[in-house]
């Protein structure tokens, strides 16, 4: 079978590589059942083929890529220029390469821009090929503006099956005529490959005494000219009140190194840059960090967290004023119950100071437990262990 999966930036690779372990998993699991008929029980060889857009992650997993999407991702509006051609010139190879070599089924996963283009060629020109739309995009957020009816109305034009990891998200696309089935978040099952704290932080050489503050800046090279300045100088604030602690920084891309190292010697901090993601966010006692995927890593951790985002102020002044753009929440912690679980600072709000204060709440016992009781609650919203299997049954289900 030859399964064609989309996504972009560095949370869709990851999910996407999940997803590809858990399909050919399950392949062969219902290979053996009998239930794929088109392949004879005696066959010695089995494979699902999957050709994706993706990136390293997806790659190692298995997936033939015909291109890179990590590097081109991008929030906001006048960030995306640079990306606009690279995007534009791999989409119309794609588009070429899949309607000379159909697929079997195409799984679009996040990525909404790029993913919608190409989901509405499949529909056009490949309409026997079955699409599933995983991880879809968040227009049940922002679902009082105009332009948000229309893509999902996009959606479900040109989805077979959606697969939601939100239960307001399956909700929101039932009532607009999709096909959805729920199937719990994906970050459930990849939870359970965490070191606990204390593993992690015997693993990073962590002193007991001292205090772990995980400084998460940026998976797009955008967020280190607007999230990394302002995050810094509250880390900065904050070693200046607290003399015991140490600041951790994962590295989400290697050409992150050394930009942020410059910062960290520009600031004075006494911080590390670490490759081992797991550990850092497992380690800490706080974490300071943009808006994404991580925010629910993190919690799901319960490690306090306060949560930044910023785009550059024309994108701001064209989202407020010419697109009247607003939503209740950002960070995926706050969206699963639409409620407010983690502090959140927007644009202008997103200071030094503000940053340092909630952070410094966190640091406290009665606002610190009060968030861990908010993250149990969370959970349960989140589905049982499985997600990535349950998700995988559900796409070969279709052919």
């Amino acid at each position: 079978m030859r399964i064609f999966i989309s996504t972009g930036e560095v949370s869709g690779d990851l999910q996407g590589a999940l997803l590809i372990e858990a399909l050919k998993r399950q392949a062969v699991a219902l290979m053996s059942e009998g239930f794929l008929r088109s392949i004879p029980k005696t066959s010695k060889e089995y494979r699902v083929e999957i050709i994706a857009l993706g990136g390293d992650r997806m790659a190692s997993a298995g997936a033939q890529l015909l291109g890179n999407t990590t590097a081109i991702g991008s929030v906001g509006i006048w960030e995306s220029l640079p990306y606009v051609l690279p995007t534009f010139v791999l989409q119309w190879k794609t588009k070429q390469y899949l309607r000379q070599n159909p697929p079997d089924l195409v799984v679009l996963l996040d990525y909404p821009g790029p993913n919608l283009s190409i989901g509405a060629f499949c529909r056009r020109y490949l309409p026997q090929v079955p699409i599933v739309y995983y991880i879809a995009p968040q227009t049940w957020v922002w679902s009082a503006h105009g332009y948000a009816y229309r893509e999902t109305a996009q959606i479900v034009k040109i989805t077979d099956l959606l697969l939601a990891i939100f239960p307001e998200e399956g909700r929101y696309f039932a009532e607009h005529g999709a096909k959805v089935t729920w199937v719990g978040h994906p970050l459930i099952d990849r939870m359970e490959t965490f070191p606990s704290r204390s593993q992690a932080r015997t693993a990073l050489g962590i002193d007991p005494g001292k205090k772990a503050i995980a400084l998460i800046p940026a998976s797009r090279r955008q967020e280190l000219k607007y999230l990394m300045p302002v995050m810094f100088g509250a880390a900065k604030m904050i070693q200046s009140q607290l003399t015991d602690v140490q600041f951790w920084i994962p590295l989400s891309r290697e050409e992150f190194r050394e930009p942020i190292q410059r910062a960290i010697g520009h600031y004075g901090l006494q911080a590390t840059i670490s490759s081992q993601t797991e550990e850092v966010l497992a380690a800490a006692d706080l974490a300071i960090t943009k808006s994404g995927t991580v925010n629910l890593e993190i919690a799901l951790l319960d490690v306090p967290q306060v949560v930044i985002y910023r785009v550059s102020p024309i994108t701001a002044f064209i989202a407020r004023k010419l697109l009247k753009f607003s939503i209740p929440f950002m960070s995926p912690p706050n969206l699963v119950d639409m409620k407010q679980i983690v502090p959140e600072f927007l644009q202008e709000e997103a200071t030094p100071e503000a940053i340092v204060s909630a952070g410094m709440d966190l640091l406290a016992n009665p606002v610190r437990q009060q968030m861990l009781a908010d993250y149990q609650q969370m959970r349960q919203s989140l589905g049982e262990p499985g997600v990535a299997d349950r998700t995988a049954i559900a796409i070969l289900g279709l052919l």
